[in-house]
């Protein structure tokens, strides 16, 4: 019991603050500098929209406005949209515009794929229908793409939160920034292991089709690339917008579908497995064993309390977890603002894992392709705040944030 409890606190403890510290060291002292010029390389802008009509004429007018000279092309993939997206964008007279129609709905990585086949420039640069894109966003994003081992870029995404519970705000706000400096760090090292789906770009001579059916493309792409030879990295002055869900709940469903994915892109994708994944060091510590965090909780929790008989500490220490899982119950379940603003960080490490759990579950039970399992109209809003447009009732509102 004893072995079992110290194997299972140390492998969470090394994936909460072991690993992040590691990759601190890693991106101070072995840091990787990449050239960066204000180049101005021809631009694919790629959208895949299922029903978007909610946000759609917001978004187009978005593209059609931004700043950069040099957008060869804004390529809109309808997949299989039935409330007159196709009759909206045929309606449209900017003569950069390409539209693909998909009479099925077969998901967003088939839509992407058809895309990717239609671009003609340099850099392919995906966005999502709800963020909203800063002035000279774009145009910081390509300059990273000066030097020429830099592959695949992501710009900086800023959450806008507005009216969400405790729960939710902890993790877009505690939660969200511990990830981002995380990320930071891999990209300072190497190349971070994915990237925000809503807004990033790569070398269209890179491209690499998508797995029918695929979740994670915000993973697969940046690691395929990486897997080619070239690195993925982050801009920080290509800021991009997007708001956070603001009911727990939401962001329940959000991290069950993105940590299905993580299962999924291991079983479409083997090589990241491999070593020709070059970052599978960063991948395995960062991703997958999070995956296995929520049964080794279980397990220093069951243990502790079977060595409780015999012990004061032990007794004291499956009394602290039992503590701190009431706190992070209490937080979920009530509104009590005292106890849920000192339990919300308890609370989303709480609802974060479970989420793995039902992920996994999801993962083996699905028929069909996988993500299905996204309910679009649990998407959260673009947010008033942000300048953006109303609710999104769209599929590809869906990015990624936290892959």
């Amino acid at each position: 019991m004893k072995t079992a409890l110290w194997i299972s606190v140390g492998i969470v403890a090394y994936v909460y603050i072991g690993y992040p510290v590691i990759m601190w060291a890693f991106a101070r002292w072995l840091k990787r500098r990449s050239d960066v010029a204000e180049i101005s390389p021809s631009v694919s802008i790629v959208l895949a929209v299922r029903n978007g009509m909610a946000l759609l004429p917001w978004k187009m007018t978005h593209l059609f406005d931004l700043d950069y000279p040099n957008i060869k092309e804004i390529i809109v993939v309808s997949d299989g949209s039935t409330d007159g997206t196709a009759e909206f964008l045929g309606g449209l007279s900017d003569p950069r515009l390409k539209t693909i129609l998909l009479d099925k709905h077969r998901g967003k990585a088939v839509a992407l794929n058809a895309g990717m086949k239609e671009a003609t420039a340099d850099v392919l640069l995906f966005v999502d229908i709800r963020p909203r894109i800063a002035p000279g966003a774009v145009q910081h994003l390509v300059t990273r793409f000066a030097d020429p081992m830099v592959g695949c870029v992501a710009g900086e995404l800023v959450l806008v939160q507005d009216r969400q519970n405790p729960v939710a705000g902890a993790v877009g706000g505690l939660y969200w920034r511990y990830e981002q400096w995380i990320r930071k760090c891999e990209a300072s090292y190497d190349s971070p292991v994915g990237v925000y789906g809503g807004f990033y770009a790569i070398r269209r001579a890179l491209a690499v089709p998508q797995p029918e059916g695929i979740i994670l493309d915000d993973m697969f792409q940046p690691l395929s690339i990486i897997r080619q030879g070239y690195r993925s990295v982050l801009e920080p002055r290509a800021f991009v917008y997007d708001e956070w869900p603001q009911k727990t709940s939401a962001e329940f469903h959000r991290k069950v579908r993105t940590l299905a994915g993580n299962f999924q892109l291991m079983q479409l994708a083997p090589w990241v497995l491999s070593p020709q994944n070059r970052v599978f060091f960063q991948l395995f510590s960062h991703k997958i064993l999070r995956l296995f965090v929520p049964y080794l909780f279980v397990s220093a929790l069951l243990a502790s309390i079977l060595l409780a008989g015999g012990s004061r500490f032990y007794a004291a220490l499956a009394g602290l977890q039992l503590l701190i899982l009431l706190l992070a119950l209490v937080s979920l379940r009530y509104g009590i603002p005292v106890i849920g603003r000192i339990g919300a960080p308890i609370g989303a490490l709480l609802m974060l894992n479970t989420a793995a759990v039902v992920g996994l579950y999801k993962f083996l039970v699905t028929r069909g392709p996988l993500w299905r399992i996204w309910d679009a109209n649990r998407s959260p809003a673009a947010g008033q705040s942000s300048g953006a447009p109303p609710p999104d009732s769209s599929e590809d509102g869906n990015s990624n944030k936290d892959t």
